[in-house]
């Protein structure tokens, strides 16, 4: 029986052709480009620095630790891509999923808790279950996790159109729509590649997966920002939340962030 950290020894490969590149990484491309959500990283500090100067440190803290849950997504990304090991396999998705738990537990709406949640401490236990009992299970059939993973956007996407009917802020739809069309890209290309891999390899492109890494974090972006927005409208009621882009809106590229603007107290 091979060994877990074997070369190849994951249940799934992708189409791009492997070792082609080099000698020591199956999937080149698929590799470097498992390094575009280190981006996020150079770009967070945007969202730090306003809310901290605003004095809500909470949230910058929880910022600075999902930032450290996608470093950890990309390193074990690339580990995966360049080995295509069961152990790297195992990481990156699991990566994914604990990445995930975290956003939920600290983020997930109060009010779409389940009846029996009173707490944010009780669905953080819920949240935590849930998740040991899905990490258990990702053992049992490998092969399905990434699609099991994919399908939670869709949970995602439902509560981002839930949000979206009762905001008015036509900005917060604006990037919000930005968000839904770099993913619809994202998801296309890692479809393509999972179900048309012989046609792209017959036109000698088979290199959407690496789009994938690219488009989804492009995608992810946007998302941070927009569940920022709705998470600080709940939680500090006192701020009003407002998108902003860096360096500026008439760029055909930029980078979007929260300012916190103080109403004016009513007499």
């Amino acid at each position: 029986m091979p060994s877990i950290f074997s070369y190849q020894s994951a249940e799934v490969d992708w189409c791009e052709g492997n070792f082609e590149h080099s000698t020591v990484i199956a999937e080149y491309y698929n590799t470097v480009n498992g390094t575009a959500l280190f981006s996020l990283l150079l770009l967070a500090p945007l969202n730090f620095l306003v809310l901290e100067g605003a004095g809500v440190g909470t949230f910058s803290e929880l910022q600075v630790n999902h930032g450290t849950s996608i470093a950890y997504n990309s390193i074990f990304s690339m580990y995966f891509h360049m080995t295509l090991s069961y152990m790297g396999q195992l990481l990156d998705e699991l990566s994914i999923l604990w990445t995930l738990a975290a956003a939920y537990s600290f983020w997930y709406p109060e009010i779409y808790f389940p009846r029996c949640i009173k707490t944010r401490k009780h669905f953080l236990w819920l949240t935590g279950i849930t998740t040991v009992i899905s990490t258990l299970m990702s053992f049992v059939k490998p092969a399905i996790n990434a699609y099991a993973l994919n399908c939670i956007a869709f949970h995602l996407l439902y509560l981002t159109w839930r949000e979206l009917k009762k905001c008015n802020d036509k900005r917060v739809h604006r990037m919000a729509a930005t968000m839904v069309v770099w993913w619809v890209l994202a998801i296309s290309s890692w479809i393509s590649d999972r179900w048309l891999c012989g046609f792209w390899q017959a036109i000698n492109f088979p290199y959407l997966h690496s789009f994938w890494h690219v488009l989804i974090a492009i995608s992810l972006l946007y998302c941070f920002p927009v569940v920022m927005y709705f998470d600080i409208s709940y939680e500090v009621p006192t701020f009003k939340p407002k998108i902003e882009y860096w360096p500026s809106d008439s760029w055909p590229v930029v980078v979007p962030y929260i300012v916190l603007e103080e109403p004016h107290k009513q007499c």
